[in-house]
C-alpha cells in the first residue's frame, strides 16, 4: 500500500509557528493543535484523524528555517524523528 504524501513546500517558511502551522494545513491537524513542539508530537503521533494507512510527511526546502532559525529547525527535526520512532504509520522526509 503506497503511503499518503503530505508536502510542505518550506521555501517561504522562516519561522517555527510558519512551519508549524504548515504542518498542521498539510495533515488537516484538530482545531485543538497548540501550534508548539508538544503538540505537534501528540498529533503526529495520533493521526486518527486521517484516513487509515501509512501517511508520509515531505518538508522540502527545509534549508530555510535551518539558516533563519537553526534552534528551531534543529527542535523540530527532533520531534519528527521521535514521531517516525513512536508512529509505525508515519513516515517523514526532510529536504534541503
Amino acid at each position: 500500500m503506497t503511503a499518503v504524501e503530505h508536502v510542505v513546500d518550506g521555501s517561504e517558511l522562516r519561522t517555527k509557528r510558519a512551519v508549524l502551522q504548515a504542518f498542521a494545513r498539510a495533515l488537516s491537524f484538530p482545531d485543538y493543535f497548540g501550534v508548539n513542539l508538544d503538540a505537534l508530537y501528540d498529533c503526529l503521533t495520533d493521526l486518527s484523524w486521517l484516513p487509515p494507512g501509512e501517511h508520509r510527511l515531505h518538508w522540502t526546502h527545509a534549508e530555510v528555517l535551518r539558516r533563519s532559525d537553526p534552534a528551531a529547525f534543529a527542535g523540530i527535526s527532533e520531534v519528527l524523528a521521535d514521531a517516525v520512532a513512536a508512529n509505525p504509520r508515519l513516515t517523514v522526509q526532510v529536504s534541503a
